[in-house]
């Protein structure tokens, strides 16, 4: 396979400031992000979105920090907190995580800190309560998750003795992510086929982690639906046409049990993972396909397959889609490909389609991370 797939497969064999100001134009519907994670500095580059969902390049606005220049292996490395006043990004490259306002006259870097580890790859938000998963960076380096608080002015702050490390050295991180109700944290790793859960005080601290094996090998990206049901890609370390995804609920005492066990796309390398807002259905890249699959998601959290093929929407020959963002009204899927640099439109549209509406191009190599509003 070609190098791309590295964002998929390489990471799946074992995964692998001073304030900026941009001036950036209001959106008439919205705005996407991504970043461009490059080794030489980090951007985010700024869409504004049109109410037809089409995008229009507007900057690039350096983060401060340094990205890895290459895939990360990864979902959630770029986050906006819940009331869209502020992106907070990786930089893997220098082990820190930016702050960047979001105003009406552009995005502004309120704040740069070390990320707690080394090599950050995701970030989780709950309110002002901010978790960073630290990949390690190199063999028999130990991952972990570090915790931080979010002051109004954009501020982080490390939160005294939050670290808490993963199941082991080198599992091969891909993402973090709260809970709804911010009661849960939890990561996958996908060099051990596990999901790790840690139960969130109300002090933001972590209790112990519980460690629990996937159903699918490669657990991968995930998603929190309604009911504070769990839907986990699995991508099976990019063996050919054996992606699936597994749908997961807490019972009363925490423990997570299995609804949907490892339902195949019938695709390849399924690895980004993305749950309307309205929590009826969820999308999957398959990274190794060059497609994405849908499935619905039922009222008691079971899911099925919209499509029998697996295809609910190409994304171009060898574009390697890797990370998915919907905008807030669900009306607008967007999804980065990393084979051909773009991002690419799809309506939404009833009963779970995908309506390719066009894509824009010349994103740099190794871009990370989508957000749409």
């Amino acid at each position: 396979m070609t190098k791309y797939i590295g964002i998929a497969l390489a990471a799946l064999v074992f995964a692998a400031g001073a304030a900026v100001t941009a001036t950036v134009e209001p959106a008439a519907a919205g705005a996407v992000y991504t970043a461009t994670n490059g080794a030489a500095g980090n951007q985010i580059r700024v869409y504004d979105r049109a109410a037809s969902g089409q995008l229009t390049f507007v900057d690039a606005v350096a983060t401060g920090g340094l990205g890895a220049g290459a895939g990360l292996g990864n979902q959630g490395g770029l986050r906006m907190t819940g009331d869209g006043r502020f992106l907070l990004v990786v930089n893997a490259g220098s082990h820190d995580v930016s702050v960047l306002r979001v105003g009406r006259d552009g995005l502004e870097v309120t704040d740069r800190v070390g990320s707690g580890g080394m090599q950050p790859v995701s970030i989780a938000i709950s309110g002002r309560l901010v978790y960073v998963l630290n990949a390690g960076g190199a063999i028999g380096d130990v991952d972990n998750v570090s915790g931080f608080r979010l002051s109004r002015g954009g501020q982080l702050t490390p939160i005294a003795g939050s670290t808490r490390f993963l199941s082991a050295p080198s599992t091969g991180p891909a993402q973090v992510e709260f809970s709804p109700d911010g009661g849960v944290l939890a990561v996958t790793e996908k060099a051990t086929n596990t999901i790790a859960v840690f139960p969130v005080s109300d002090t933001g601290q972590l209790g112990a982690a519980t460690f629990y094996a996937s159903n699918g090998q490669t657990p991968f990206g995930f998603a929190f639906g309604q009911r504070g049901r769990l839907f986990v890609s699995e991508a099976w370390g990019g063996a050919a046409n054996a992606s699936t995804v597994s749908s997961y609920e807490f019972s009363d005492s925490g423990q997570l049990l299995t609804l949907s066990p490892a339902v195949p796309d019938t695709e390849t390398a399924a690895c980004w993972l993305v749950v309307t807002n309205s929590g009826r259905y969820l999308y999957v890249t398959n990274t190794g396909s060059s497609t994405i699959s849908g499935y619905e998601i039922r009222a008691d959290g079971t899911i099925a397959l919209l499509d029998p093929d697996g295809v609910t929407a190409p994304t171009g020959a060898g574009s390697m889609p890797i990370d998915l963002a919907f905008s807030i009204n669900d009306q607008y899927l967007y999804a980065l490909s990393g084979g051909s640099n773009t991002i690419g439109v799809f309506r939404a549209l009833p009963h779970g389609g995908l309506q390719p509406m066009g894509s824009v191009g010349g994103l740099p190599a190794g871009t990370n991370g989508l957000v749409a509003r």
